[in-house]
């Protein structure tokens, strides 16, 4: 029981209003009852980050002019696609719409439309965390590649058996893994600016990272930069045009091979 008790005190739930509005009050009341952790605070960048490190899923009442702040949207946007943490909007139709103008419905673990059921939204949040539970203990993998045709394609083949974050450059995959964990980076080694090999470096020189196995991915398949990607010591070197039965069975076989280790 105990153990039950402490897993849902960790289930931190930030509650965005102007104010302590009396919906407001009232939800984060019976949310405290219903065993979660709950915080308010107001719809600015800066309230909002002093709960970052202790936020799982944020609840986002708005209002007329809230719904259109794009500094607080485009954080909770950030916090949703980089940090994976889940993001509910209760609103108007068209203080949704608004939002939704910034933050990718996709990218929402839930909307409520004004009037909404209170009990419902109790109802969902316990079902989202249980499923974010879930997916914490699926491996994550990381993937890095400038070509977004096939970021979404490789994501699709992964999705169902891992936790897949995409990134389309090098320097937003060092961004992501300064605030995330991956247990496994797919890594493009030809992209403009920054490209596989320096990302590589990059990761392999910081005490946070050095430890995340890499593999590379490219189009390559000529003697000479195969012997140049190797050279480098990934984990693996793989051609791009591989196919989804056969990723899936190196990534098989690796973590297979991570886990005899231990």
């Amino acid at each position: 029981m105990a153990d039950a008790l402490d897993s849902l005190l960790e289930d931190n739930i930030l509650i965005i209003s102007k104010g302590d509005t009396f919906i407001a009050t009232t939800l984060q009341k019976k949310l405290r009852e219903s065993g979660f952790e709950v915080n308010r605070a107001e719809p600015t960048v800066a309230a909002m980050s002093e709960f970052s490190d202790c936020t799982k899923v944020y609840i986002f009442y708005m209002d007329e002019s809230s719904c259109q702040d794009l500094d607080t949207l485009v954080y909770l946007k950030d916090v949703s696609i980089e940090e994976e943490k889940m993001v509910i909007l209760i609103g108007t139709p068209d203080e949704f719409h608004e939002a939704t103008k910034v933050i990718n419905k996709d990218n929402l673990a839930a909307h409520f439309l004004r009037p909404f059921d209170m009990n419902s939204l109790i109802t969902k949040v316990h079902e989202l965390t249980d499923v974010f539970e879930q997916e914490n203990r699926k491996k994550c993998i990381l993937i890095v590649d400038d070509d977004v045709t096939f970021l979404k394609m490789v994501h699709s083949w992964l999705k169902e058996k891992y936790r897949v974050a995409i990134v389309n450059s090098g320097m937003q995959a060092i961004t992501w893994l300064a605030k995330n964990h991956a247990d496994l980076v797919l890594l493009d080694y030809e992209m403009p600016v920054v490209d596989g090999p320096e990302i590589l470096e990059m990761l392999k020189s910081e005490s946070g990272t050095d430890n995340i196995p890499v593999f590379f991915l490219t189009g390559k398949s000529d003697k000479d930069s195969i012997q140049k990607a190797i050279g480098l010591r990934p984990d693996r070197y793989l051609l791009k045009s591989i196919g989804k039965s056969a990723l899936m069975e190196e990534l098989d076989k690796f973590f297979i091979a991570q886990k005899l280790k231990k």
